[in-house]
């Protein structure tokens, strides 16, 4: 597998003075996703958990709902100037009888900073969500979402040598961690912690609360609706058109969850209020 950490030099200003030091950066590196030999997308990640990264992206484009869609994921052609594998290209077999992904038909780059962009509305993801969340009973305390930023901190191991990734949980409703991951990308986060429970045969999440560390953009609420997740909690700002499709999904959004205070801006009858 690859690195995620890489060393740089820096010149470091202060008031002290300047000194040139190595610093410890993130990695970002492509990774391809083919599907029967084909390519998908290509979107920049930090190398690990990519098993699970493509499990929930096909799951988010509607492509699979379980791992028994997939037959067969494997690293493929990805070779750096000295013969060695890079880990970069994996392609997908899905099983016989999985429905023909219409997205593969197309090929799009996927970013770190945005994910898809442009290509989501309201009614498309209306179409391919599976789930009915408005059916879920799931029941939060505010206090025990007020722990969850903090326990997902203590768990960002490449982060506190780098300083550079973004985080995705997934919790119970008792504020129990049950899978943590990292990536340069919020949406790749999100993607490796729902692939995750896709292996792990947990999905639809209907008893969870998805945590990310950053904002809440239209994406990663169209993922925690097409994966069955009742609430999404993060710890920045959520967008307009988040905000639009958890309302019309039945999925409680909270944004700037800081210490005890937090902003509901849907599905706020999920929360319990001391």
């Amino acid at each position: 597998m690859g690195r995620v950490t890489a060393r740089r030099p820096v010149l470091r200003i202060g008031p002290s003075g300047t000194v040139r030091r190595p610093d410890s950066l993130a990695v970002e590196e492509p990774l391809e996703i083919r599907m029967g030999g084909r390519s998908l997308t290509v979107t920049m990640r930090t190398p690990g958990h990519d098993v699970d990264l493509v499990h929930g992206f096909l799951l988010g484009e509607g492509i699979i709902r379980s791992a028994d869609d997939v037959t067969v994921i494997r690293y493929c052609d990805g070779v750096d100037s000295d013969g060695a594998n890079t880990y970069n290209v994996l392609d997908v077999a899905l099983a016989a009888g999985a429905p023909e992904p219409v997205v593969a038909q197309r090929n799009f780059l996927s970013t770190s900073a945005c994910g898809v962009c442009g290509k989501a509305s309201l009614d498309a993801v209306r179409v391919r969500a599976p789930y009915d969340l408005t059916a879920s009973t799931l029941t939060v305390p505010a206090t025990v979402l007020a722990t969850l930023p903090d326990t997902m901190r203590a768990r960002q191991r490449v982060f506190d040598s780098t300083g550079g990734l973004h985080a995705a949980g997934l919790f119970t409703a008792d504020g129990a961690l049950l899978a943590l991951r990292e990536d340069v990308g919020r949406h790749n986060a999100v993607d490796k912690v729902l692939g995750w429970a896709v292996t792990e045969g947990r999905v639809p999440l209907s008893g969870t609360i998805l945590a990310v560390s950053g904002r809440a953009s239209f994406e990663l609420v169209q993922k925690a609706v097409v994966a069955g997740v009742p609430m999404l909690a993060a710890v920045s700002a959520p967008s307009s058109l988040a905000v639009d499709l958890a309302a019309e999904s039945g999925l409680t959004l909270v944004g700037f969850l800081r210490g005890e205070t937090m902003n509901v801006y849907a599905g706020a009858q999920r929360i319990a209020v001391p």
